[in-house]
């Protein structure tokens, strides 16, 4: 299980990387988004490389037969929210306004 999760989180990091390049926006949080992607796996998640990261968390933790890193994945996630994803959603809401406040209602921030 934890083999396949592994897997998939890299897919989705892999996959959310690759449809940011096609739309010649940055992956770096630090910079300004050129572009809204709204595609891909951003059709499911506003947050897929989070959300990969986190899943990859939580295999690593099946891997090794480690509750922590199991058990921290949810706590990952919150400070994830709080300190990287509402800074980021204020920018791309000014940067972006209507166009990313309809996104917002159509497509949750994690799942």
């Amino acid at each position: 299980l934890g083999c396949l999760m592994a897997v998939g989180a890299v897919a989705i990091d892999i996959g959310a990387m690759r449809t940011m390049a096609k739309a010649h926006t940055t992956v770096l949080p630090m910079r300004a988004a050129e572009h809204l992607v709204t595609n891909g796996p951003f059709a499911i998640s506003r947050n897929p490389i989070y959300l990969g990261n986190t899943t990859l968390m939580v295999a690593i933790g099946f891997i090794a037969g480690s509750l922590w890193f199991v058990l921290l994945a949810p706590v990952a996630a919150a400070f994830t929210t709080y300190l990287a994803i509402k800074p980021e959603e204020r920018h791309l809401t000014e940067r972006f306004g209507k166009r990313y406040r309809d996104y917002q209602k159509k497509v949750r921030r994690w799942l």
